[in-house]
């Protein structure tokens, strides 16, 4: 019997046609295996060979940094630092412990041997730590930088580019100097955590550290050749300027208007406990007496035998009785400068000239404020003024420097507050003023204390205005010169508006300038090509009638204070009480090129 498929099967119904077979592919012959390639040896690398492309450069090994050389200070540093912690152990011990020898019934040999006891075992901990603190304290150069490791509990690496140095001490405590030892303290541009202090070397090896640290920041090359030594910096010869004469230094502190308020408080005090009989109205007064004493005697003991003195690697100052200080300023280092005169030294036309360094971290008014001289004559001022800027950029310096000291009204070039501004400045409207020149910016102050700030057009960093509610009124603008931060605020208050956007837009293209044109932070090294000299135009016009654009960004900042300077007036006129804005600032200072 014959089965038939389903219908749903496939095959199911009239039987397809077969497909013809596809013969069978020959099968290929195998490669013969090709023997292994022998491995070149490595080809030595020649520093004079011309770099690869990116592709083959990748492969080689990356330029390592070079190696920090690192040093130690001296081992006597335990022994001159162990005080602190022994001086800290003993209060802490007398502060918990006075009150239970009080109280307990001990015999005075006792009390002596516990005491003695204290004091030995303060000691003992104070060289230990002190001991694992100089084991952990390294420090080292390289081509960039110097570096500084310590800490016990807590380890730090810090550094400071050998291009932001500011300033370089030899500091000798009174326990260092008797022992001759000293220390070196390395000022950074920043704030005062990014300094560096070496504590503490002998007083030669000191000198030879900093003139080490100089040569490196100036650009010198002290690096090893071919497994020789290092070279050595040599000292810098140095020329004595000025010399202050302890007579003239004592006078100066009697002349000092809160030592005489002080003995006349004491002379007053002295007699009211006489009349009154009741002393204890003298001892009401110890404490701000005490602190007038302890100020004048800061000064006398901090600025004793001051010296300055010049060298090619900067300013030197040393100065000190009892702890001394030597201190080196490179070139170009100086932000800001300030000259006062306070109204008992007008007779002896004495001045005080104070500075700014970058990294300073004391306040304006302090008696540690930097100062290049404490005591100075008129003449003295003005070479120590030399030594910061060479070149006042004017005919006849002398004339000038005297029109700003001493002086009043526009004599020489000066551009002092209008009339009107009597009602808020009734004693030195007369006397306010600028001199702008095409190096420096002359800021001219005060009647009764009289004050006359200088700054660098390459210091400046940004300018600014700003206007209260009564300066609105008056049509009033004061003036703020913005520099590197530190003890002197330059700033000139109720100036004209127009002169005040006048100042604004030409001081700003000369402190442009000014920094296209300065030299190198290493100050031996020689300047970019890139910055030699770049003409910069200020207040000229074009053939069309416009403004030159020789300087770049002169006439944003012109357009910028006549918009804000057009927007005061409109104000001033709708506004009858506004509060106390900020018209304009023009920053001046390129993001690459930080001072």
């Amino acid at each position: 019997m014959t089965s038939t498929p389903p219908p749903d099967r496939p095959g199911a119904g009239s039987p397809e046609p077969s497909q013809p077979i596809e013969p069978t592919r020959p099968i290929e012959p195998t490669r013969p295996i090709e023997p292994a390639r022998p491995i070149e040896p490595a080809r030595p690398v020649h520093l004079s060979e011309p770099a690869r492309p990116p592709a083959q450069r990748s492969q080689q090994p990356q330029a390592v940094r070079p190696e920090v050389d690192w040093r130690r200070v001296h081992r006597v540093t335990p022994l001159l630092n162990a005080w602190k912690v022994a001086a800290a152990f003993i209060a802490f011990a007398a502060w918990q412990g006075a009150q239970n020898l009080e109280g307990a019934d001990l015999p005075g040999v006792q009390v002596l041997l516990l005491v003695l006891g204290v004091i030995v075992l303060a000691a003992l901990i104070g060289l230990v730590y002190n001991y694992i603190a100089w084991r952990r304290l390294a420090y080292g150069f390289d081509d960039e930088s110097l570096f500084l490791h310590q800490g016990v509990l807590f380890r730090s690496q810090r550094h400071v580019r050998l291009d932001r140095i500011q300033s370089v001490d030899i500091n000798q405590p009174l326990l260092a100097r008797a022992f001759g030892f000293a220390a070196v303290k390395v000022t950074s541009a920043g704030t005062s955590a990014s300094s560096l202090t070496l504590a503490f070397v002998t007083e030669a090896e000191g000198h030879r550290l900093r003139n080490e640290i100089l040569a490196r920041a100036a650009g010198l090359d002290l690096s090893e050749d071919d497994g020789a030594p290092p070279a050595v910096a040599q000292e810098a010869p140095e020329s004595v300027l000025l010399e202050l004469e302890a007579g003239r230094l004592a006078g100066s502190l009697l002349r000092s208007l809160g030592l005489v308020l002080g003995v006349v408080a004491v002379i007053v005090l002295l007699g009211v406990a006489v009349v009154t009989r009741n002393p204890s109205v003298v001892f009401s007064f110890i404490v701000p007496i005490f602190a007038v004493g302890s100020m004048a005697w800061a000064r006398l003991n901090g600025q004793f035998g001051f010296r300055v003195a010049t060298s090619p690697d900067g300013i030197r100052l040393r100065y000190g009785m009892l702890a001394t200080t030597s201190r080196t300023v490179p070139p170009g280092r100086v932000q800001a400068l300030q000259l006062t005169q306070p109204i008992l030294w007008r007779r002896k036309n004495w001045w005080r000239v104070a500075v700014t360094v970058a990294g300073d971290s004391v306040t304006e008014g302090s008696v540690n404020q930097p100062v290049l001289y404490p005591v100075a004559t008129q003449d003295d001022a003005a070479l120590l003024l030399s030594l910061v800027l060479p070149d006042l950029g004017v005919e006849d310096p002398l004339a000038v420097i005297d029109a700003a000291l001493r002086g009043s009204g526009p004599a020489e070039g000066f551009v002092t507050t209008p009339r009107r501004a009597r009602f808020i400045d009734p004693l030195v409207w007369r006397r306010n003023g600028y001199r702008a020149t095409d190096t420096a910016v002359l800021l001219r102050t005060g009647r009764v204390w009289r004050s006359l700030t200088i700054v660098p057009n390459a210091r400046i960093q940004s300018l600014g205005l700003d206007q209260g509610p009564i300066e609105r009124r008056l049509d009033l603008v004061n003036v703020a010169v913005h520099s590197t931060p530190g003890t002197i605020s330059p700033a000139l208050a109720h100036l004209d508006s127009a002169d005040a956007s006048r100042f604004l837009v030409e001081q700003s293209a000369r402190a442009r300038a000014a920094r296209v044109s300065a030299g190198p932070e290493r100050w031996m090294e020689r300047p970019h090509a890139e910055r030699a000299e770049t003409p910069v135009t200020i207040g000229e016009e074009d053939d069309a009638g416009g403004r030159s654009t020789d300087t770049a960004g002169t006439a944003d900042m012109a357009d910028m204070a006549d918009m804000a300077d057009t927007a005061d007036t409109a104000d001033m006129a709708d506004t009858a009480d506004p509060p106390a804005t900020t018209v304009a600032t023009a920053p001046v200072a390129s993001p690459d090129e930080p001072r």
